[in-house]
């Protein structure tokens, strides 16, 4: 009996390390979402978010979320980036209004950016599967706009 306990114990030890390569329940949501992102039509990068001055975004833990835009009037569509700050919502470029749709975004939205190429938002993967939708929903309207 000793022996065979003595033999479960070395398997167990020897098994151990290979744990680590099993994805915690983080890992797994967030697999999901980025998953549940691209199947709807979004696209996941890192970038690192805009800052204004002196405000800058903690890049730790913030991942892009975009909706690519057409080949429709990307011409047309001038670069901007917009930060939430404690005070709401700046431009980086004071030159550029607020969008509509950058106002609307929820709070776990800490930046969101347009470029010729893309719409997206900056954020922290917090609120699961509903966050994404969310955000899904936003960028559709948003791009819809864009190219119009």
């Amino acid at each position: 009996m000793l022996d065979y306990l003595l033999i479960i114990v070395i398997i167990a030890l020897a098994l151990a390390p290979l744990s680590q390569f099993v994805p915690s329940k983080r890992q797994r949501e967030i697999a999901h979402m980025r998953e549940y992102a691209a199947v709807h039509g979004l696209f996941v990068e890192f970038r690192r978010p805009p800052a204004i001055g002196p405000v800058q975004v903690a890049a730790r833990g913030i991942i892009y979320y975009g909706k690519r835009l057409s080949n429709q009037r990307v011409d047309d569509i001038t670069p901007g980036a917009w930060v939430r700050t404690d005070a709401g919502w700046r431009g980086v470029d004071r030159r550029f209004p607020i969008p509509p749709a950058v106002q609307d975004l929820p709070p776990e939205i800490t930046a969101a950016s347009v470029d010729p190429t893309s719409c997206g938002v900056y954020w922290t993967e917090s609120t699961g599967e509903p966050g994404v939708e969310r955000i899904r929903q936003i960028l559709e309207s948003w791009s819809e706009l864009l190219i119009r």
